[in-house]
């Protein structure tokens, strides 16, 4: 700082002028390094990139430290899950509504948990040093915390991933619904038409399309397409989805047309849609009391109810 300042000093002998100066560099120095971010987390994201991975037909690496870790701990994976098997197969759905596929994935889910469980506790113990007044009591309950924290940690993280996931199929599953719609009725049979819809919303809505990718996958490997769309219901775990699988089984099962079936499918479900939109609208007045009696009431009675208290306080110190 004082280097560039001397130099600025060699040009511009008035002070004032040399701060604005000074100030103009850092302000260009932090726009650029904010644009140059930006850029990179643009390129990262770019739509463009994204369609040229699923051009070549590959994806980026990912998952490396986990394949590490269940490797490590493969040995020890009978003592480190769940004896249940109720506990087992729920730990496997959720496991799977995240989006997390992999054979290893409940492996390395509990293998976390462990570690975490056993980290933070030492973690712990390393610091306790530096507050040297903190009671050896202190000190227990902070490390039982702490591990409590890494065992319930790592499930906090599976329901948010398991709900941003599901909100994202949520959302792009009506623009997929009217694009398979389109399809069907253009003359497509179901699997070239769930194959068609999943080239076109894999930018927009890459976990949907990732799903129903698989169905196409699993169909030409000689599943039938009941059996697929089922899985497609248990993969994703939402109602709306579980609602059509059913409806296009049936349909599939008594030789109905298809497109009716989804025609119809379509129209209820857009029906459903505004039905939730009108009550999320019906409870916006009762979940406003809160904030406007936190928040607005305090100081609506300050202002009103603030100058008559002063008055008679005056009164009463004149007595």
């Amino acid at each position: 700082m004082d280097y560039l300042l001397a130099i600025i000093e060699k040009f511009i002998e008035d002070q004032s002028q040399v701060r604005m100066v000074f100030v103009g560099l850092i302000t260009m120095a932090f726009v650029g390094c904010g644009l140059a971010l930006s850029l990179l987390a643009a390129s990262a994201s770019s739509p463009i990139r994204r369609r040229l991975h699923i051009a070549e037909g590959r994806k980026p690496k990912q998952g490396v430290a986990a394949s590490r870790l269940a490797k490590s701990v493969a040995p020890v994976s009978h003592y480190i899950l769940p004896s249940k098997e109720k506990e087992r197969s729920h730990a496997r759905e959720q496991l799977v509504h995240a989006g997390y596929r992999a054979q290893n994935a409940m492996t390395v889910y509990y293998a976390t948990k462990l570690l975490f469980a056993l980290s933070l506790p030492f973690i712990v113990l390393m610091f306790a040093p530096l507050f040297p007044t903190m009671e050896t009591s202190a000190v227990i309950f902070a490390m039982m915390a702490a591990s409590a924290i890494g065992v319930m940690g790592p499930n906090m993280f599976l329901r948010h991933k398991v709900n941003k996931r599901q909100r994202a199929l949520r959302h792009g599953f009506p623009d997929a619904l009217d694009l398979l719609v389109v399809c069907v009725e253009a003359g497509l049979g179901l699997s070239t038409a769930i194959q068609r819809v999943a080239e076109e919303v894999c930018v927009s809505h890459p976990e949907l399309a990732d799903d129903m990718l698989l169905v196409t996958t699993e169909i030409r490997a000689g599943i039938d397409s009941v059996t697929a769309l089922k899985n497609l219901a248990a993969r994703t775990g939402l109602n709306d989805i579980r609602g059509l699988v059913t409806l296009l089984a049936q349909s599939m099962r008594f030789g109905t047309s298809i497109a009716d079936t989804l025609r119809v499918y379509s129209e209820e479900f857009r029906d459903k849609r505004m039905q939730a939109a009108e009550e999320q609208a019906a409870k916006l007045g009762t979940k406003l009391i809160f904030p406007l009696v936190t928040c607005l009431f305090p100081a609506f009675f300050v202002v009103t109810i603030g100058p008559a208290i002063l008055k008679v306080l005056a009164a009463v110190g004149r007595i």
